[in-house]
C-alpha cells in the first residue's frame, strides 16, 4: 500500500491568482490533485461536470450534508458548495498529495476534524496590485469591485490562521514557493514571518 498523501488548503482573497497559481503546481506534480467541490448552482455552458464541480440537485446536497458527507459545505447567497469527505480521502489513500481550494472559513472547518492539514494563504503584493488585477478582469461594475475589494480586505485579516504565506508577486517565485512547502521545505514561508508586517500594513489598512 502506498503511504497516504498529505492535505493542504490554498486559500486567498478575489484576485490574489490563486486559480493561476494552483494550475502551475498541477502541471509540475503529477502526484497532486485538487478536490472538485460540489454545488447546487446551475452548470454554466463552459463547465464540465466532475471537472469544474459536481452539480447536484439542493435535495442531494442537503441529504449529503445531513449524512455528513463534507469536509465543509457553505451557502453562498442562494448557492450550496461542499468538499465531498469520501473524494478526498480516496485520493488520500492512494498517495496522493490534495489541494482544497477554499476560502477561510472552510478551511477552520477542516482544520477541526483534520489538524494535520497544512494550510497556505496566498496574497497579493500591494493593495494597488490587488485593485489592478480585480478591474483587468473587465467582466464587473465599480459597485461589484468595490464590494471585492471589501471582501478581500475582510478575507485577508484572517491569514495568521494559515501555516504558510506566499506573496504573489512575481508569478514563477511564487509557484516555487508553494512547491517548496507541499515539498516539506516550507519552514522560511511561515505566516508568521517578521518580514510580511510591512505588506499586511498596506493591505489591511
Amino acid at each position: 500500500m502506498p503511504e497516504p498523501g498529505r492535505l493542504f488548503v490554498i486559500s486567498a482573497p478575489s484576485g490574489a491568482g490563486k486559480t493561476s497559481l494552483v494550475k502551475a503546481l498541477l502541471a509540475r506534480d503529477s502526484n497532486l490533485r485538487v478536490s472538485v467541490s460540489h454545488t447546487t448552482r446551475a452548470q454554466r455552458p463552459t463547465e464540465t461536470e466532475g471537472q469544474d464541480y459536481h452539480f447536484v440537485a439542493l435535495e442531494r446536497f442537503l441529504e449529503m450534508k445531513a449524512a455528513a458527507a463534507f469536509l465543509e459545505c457553505a451557502q453562498v447567497f442562494d448557492n450550496h458548495y461542499g468538499t465531498g469527505r469520501a473524494g478526498v480521502e480516496e485520493q488520500l489513500a492512494a498517495g496522493h498529495d490534495v489541494i482544497l481550494e477554499i476560502d477561510w472559513q472552510g478551511a477552520a472547518q477542516v482544520r477541526a476534524t483534520r489538524p494535520a492539514l497544512e494550510s497556505i494563504f496566498i496574497l497579493p503584493p500591494s493593495r494597488a496590485a490587488l485593485e489592478a488585477r480585480l478591474r483587468n478582469r473587465r467582466t464587473d461594475s465599480e459597485t461589484v469591485i468595490a464590494r471585492r475589494l471589501r471582501d478581500a480586505v475582510s478575507d485577508m485579516s484572517h491569514y495568521a490562521e494559515f501555516d504558510y504565506v506566499v506573496v504573489n508577486d512575481e508569478f514563477e517565485r511564487a509557484v516555487e514557493e508553494l512547491l517548496a512547502i507541499l515539498r516539506g521545505r516550507g519552514s522560511g514561508l511561515r505566516a508568521d514571518r517578521a518580514a510580511l508586517a510591512p505588506l499586511l500594513g498596506d493591505l489591511l489598512a
